[in-house]
């Protein structure tokens, strides 16, 4: 009888570890699945005050329209690569989706009002991790300092020595502010 009680112990087990196997791995793929779904342009831009802001911002500059044929995603330049780095920037970015479905930011109007504190809070974040998304494509010992001008060249070069990163010379690449003013009034 006791041995029958110990089989029984033993499947039982082997079950509830293969349940938890089974859990985890759905988790695992439902998390990564919505880390991807999360990190599209189509999902960051499907609020209206981001598509008739930042994006129409975006469309002006050389990250959209350059004569590489090159453009960064919103989550290229806005979420890191790594896992826990990728998760905590998740974490933080659920602000700006909880600012929309509570009402903060979700019309063009109320996003200009808090655009300037979530720009400091975006230039603060890069200059915390040296500007590692833009670093994910460009590279400073990658760079030839003669096709720069010479203003570029000497900063460039200087980066490490003055203690500067990417974001600190290059702040409104892709958003300088100025395409707010061009927005119909229909879409402010």
């Amino acid at each position: 009888m006791a041995s029958l009680f110990q089989d029984k112990s033993k499947k039982s087990i082997i079950v509830l570890l293969l349940v938890g196997i089974g859990i985890g791995a759905f988790g695992m793929l439902a998390f990564d699945y919505s880390m991807k779904v999360t990190s599209t342009d189509e999902f960051c831009t499907s609020c209206h005050e981001m598509s008739s802001g930042p994006l129409v911002m975006l469309e002006q500059t050389s990250h959209y329209s350059n004569q590489y044929g090159v453009r960064p995603s919103c989550a290229d330049c806005h979420v890191p690569h790594a896992g826990i780095p990728k998760l905590w920037r998740k974490i933080q970015a659920s602000r700006e989706v909880w600012g929309h479905i509570t009402g903060k930011i979700d019309t063009p109007e109320k996003y200009l009002a808090h655009a300037d504190e979530m720009k400091n809070r975006e230039i603060a974040r890069l200059q915390a991790n040296d500007s590692q998304e833009c670093r994910n494509c460009h590279q400073v010992e990658a760079m030839d300092f003669e096709q720069q001008s010479k203003m570029a060249r000497r900063s460039h070069m200087k980066m490490q020595e003055k203690n500067k990163t990417c974001i600190d010379c290059h702040a409104g690449v892709a958003h300088d502010g100025t395409a707010h003013d061009q927005l119909k009034p229909s879409d402010k």
